[in-house]
């Protein structure tokens, strides 16, 4: 874990509680990736940050928390956008890529740069009382394009339960420490869903698709 490089991409919901397992875990290098500043709404969730908070960088905040947390390790925060052009060489070097993005244009930009460079990508994502998690292994299973070829309608409105982004990052994070360490069975090819009305997880099964435009060559 101590030689581990992971990109945190977006440090919201899903990316504070994951980056906050990984560096207490041990993890050597951590990249938080966020363009965004901490504003009130996020604090249901968004478990790095306070009130002192508003108005400043996530990344910044996030990054000088973790370091309280674990000054062994080494923490780069950016505060930019990802988008195609930029995200090959963001994610360039590291061993595993968090998706802790709400956007379905970075995820893409994400998932390409990730194929392209054969680095894992453990995606999430979270609506309401619901949470979805898959990890991607380019040239072993379905991409996040194979997934989701084109984006949905965008839903607006509902809010997200705070617990959840916190149960699926645990499991993130979890994800991410035993591709580092080479041990278990990943979410490799079927997407595991948690339900946080019933109480219940269950597994939907997800086929790589032979004419995905990201995958196909691999």
């Amino acid at each position: 874990l101590k030689a581990a490089k992971v990109l945190v991409a977006g440090v919201g919901g899903l990316g504070t509680a994951a980056a906050l397992y990984l560096a207490a875990a041990g993890v050597g290098k951590l990249v938080l990736v966020d363009k965004d500043v901490v504003e009130l709404s996020n604090l249901n969730r968004q478990i790095l940050y306070t009130t002192e908070d508003l108005g400043k960088p996530k990344a910044e905040v996030a990054a000088k928390r973790l370091n309280s947390l674990n000054p062994d390790i080494s923490i780069e925060a950016l505060t930019l956008e990802i988008n195609e052009e930029n995200a090959p060489e963001i994610v360039k070097g590291c061993n595993v890529v968090v998706d802790g993005q709400d956007n379905y244009k970075i995820r893409y930009a994400l998932n390409d740069a990730c194929i392209l460079h054969r680095i894992p990508f453990v995606h999430a994502s979270v609506h309401a009382y619901e949470g979805r998690l898959m990890t991607i292994l380019p040239g072993k299973g379905p991409c996040y394009r194979c997934l989701i070829p084109v984006p949905p309608p965008e839903v607006k409105g509902f809010p997200i339960l705070g617990t959840v982004p916190g149960t699926i990052s645990t499991l993130q994070a979890t994800e991410v420490i035993k591709i580092v360490l080479g041990i278990g069975k990943l979410c490799i090819g079927r997407m595991l869903v948690y339900d946080a009305l019933d109480m219940a997880f269950y597994e939907i099964k997800i086929e790589r698709n032979p004419e995905c435009p990201s995958c196909r060559l691999l």
